[in-house]
């Protein structure tokens, strides 16, 4: 049974932001996005305990706090290591995909330039961890 997804998505870039939920709409689901816009909101809101989300969705090219250093410290945190991480970004960098999967990321999703591919992608990736088993938290 698929379940409604609370969603940190963690992205600089307001029409970005503005694209995931158009997409999630267009989808016709039903998730939850909260957004913080680096890195450091984002650990600000899972140590406080602001969200809970069921996964993260982390551009890699943020200022104050890249995605890489994010995903670096959240996968040291015994209370955090365990959400599920994908990357949403534009980089196709094979250093940053490496150096993603080496830090323990859950998924590496390239955004691509034509819409509909990309509400495909993100179609496929939000239907995939609504009926995954997720750790209740």
């Amino acid at each position: 049974m698929k379940k409604n997804l609370n969603i940190l998505l963690v992205e600089d870039n307001f029409i970005e932001i503005v694209k995931l939920k158009r997409a999630i709409s267009h989808l016709e689901m039903d998730h939850e996005v909260v957004e913080a816009e680096n890195g450091e909101i984002a650990l600000e809101l899972l140590r406080d305990g602001q969200i809970n989300p069921d996964i993260i969705l982390l551009d890699l090219n943020m200022p104050k706090m890249n995605g890489l250093e994010f995903l670096a410290i959240v996968r040291n945190d015994d209370e955090l290591r365990h959400l599920p991480i994908i990357v949403l970004t534009t980089s196709n960098n094979s250093l940053d995909l490496m150096e993603a999967y080496k830090l323990g990321v859950s998924g590496y999703i390239i955004k691509p330039l034509k819409y509909d591919d990309y509400i495909e992608k993100i179609g496929h990736t939000l239907s995939y961890w609504s009926v995954n088993e997720l750790i209740a938290n």
